[in-house]
């Protein structure tokens, strides 16, 4: 049975979802964006959210939905819609690799806002990865070289914008709950989306319904397959496997939208993908460490 198999095989099978998951919504986004504006996706986005966590709420109970904190999730949540609506205005634009790829810089911004806004730790290997990040995008992005689309600085700008959401997650996690803080990201983007859309508004058609579930849907199931896999495994398991999302994705691109695979891409996000692993195993190197410094510290 698979509750017996090992936790990481358990969290292979999760990330496996959440792969397939980031495709699928990819390749929906890709599929709306030809008829659609970028708020009107993020709004029919934001509408089956709030169906799918208005139901789990319904089942789990609502007073887990009591926050303290309202300003700080109004932040987090402008944030997060920034950091949705650069990713798919650039599925429109530019290849789904380079979406992707310049996605990964989220780690490398949000080291830096976590350093200035928390006062965590600039230590030698997260500069390291901060550094090889940076070194990846412009690998990526070519500046000067006559590749740069705007899509990939509203994309980037995105990235940005996912970091400052993740730093406010983090703080929130402090006193609200997971559910909590999924249940605001949808009720609070939805008039994010919807007041820009009814300016532009293009009724959604019988063929467009099922790339519109398809994005509503895999937007919550990638994200719940991934918080499952990071609970039953390292990181060093679980980020190598969300890296595999880039040579996957160039794959779909090259195959349904005949884009070509820009090798410059590749190696930039390998460059990116080096520096978040060095990163993430001096962390993990570290942890025993400060167990064993608290149990010497604690009293017997």
């Amino acid at each position: 049975m698979l509750k017996d198999r090992h936790p990481a095989f358990l969290a292979a099978l999760w990330m496996t979802g959440a792969l397939f998951s980031f495709m699928a919504m990819a390749v929906s986004g890709r599929e709306l964006t030809a008829e659609y504006t970028t708020y009107q996706i993020l709004f029919f986005r934001s509408v089956i959210g709030v169906v799918l966590i208005g139901a789990l709420v319904a089942k789990t109970g609502i007073e887990q939905l009591r926050t303290t904190r309202p300003g700080a999730h109004l932040v987090r949540n402008i944030a997060h819609f920034g950091g949705q609506y650069g990713w798919f205005y650039g599925l429109a634009w530019i290849s789904l690799a380079e979406v992707i790829a310049i996605e990964f810089t989220t780690p490398v911004w949000t080291a830096l806002l976590a350093w200035l806004l928390l006062g965590e730790r600039l230590t030698l290997p997260r500069v390291l990865a901060v550094a090889l990040g940076i070194a990846g995008l412009l690998l990526i992005l070519r500046p000067g070289m006559g590749v740069l689309h705007p899509a990939s600085l509203a994309v980037l700008a995105g990235a940005f914008g996912y970091a400052l959401s993740y730093i406010q997650t983090k703080s929130l996690t402090r006193t609200d709950t997971p559910l909590c803080i999924l249940f605001y990201m949808t009720l609070m983007q939805l008039p994010f989306g919807m007041v820009p859309s009814l300016l532009d508004w293009k009724s959604p058609t019988l063929e467009a319904l099922p790339w519109i579930l398809v994005v509503g849907v895999t937007a919550m199931s990638a994200h719940y397959c991934m918080a499952r896999a990071f609970k039953l495994a390292d990181a060093t398991v679980v980020v190598p496997m969300d890296f595999m999302r880039l040579p996957l994705i160039a794959l779909v691109g090259y195959l349904f939208y005949q884009e070509l695979i820009d090798w410059y891409v590749l190696a930039g996000a390998a460059l990116m993908f080096s520096g978040n692993l060095i990163n993430i195993r001096a962390e993990q190197r570290k942890a025993p460490l400060r167990q064993e410094i608290k149990a010497h510290q604690s009293p017997e």
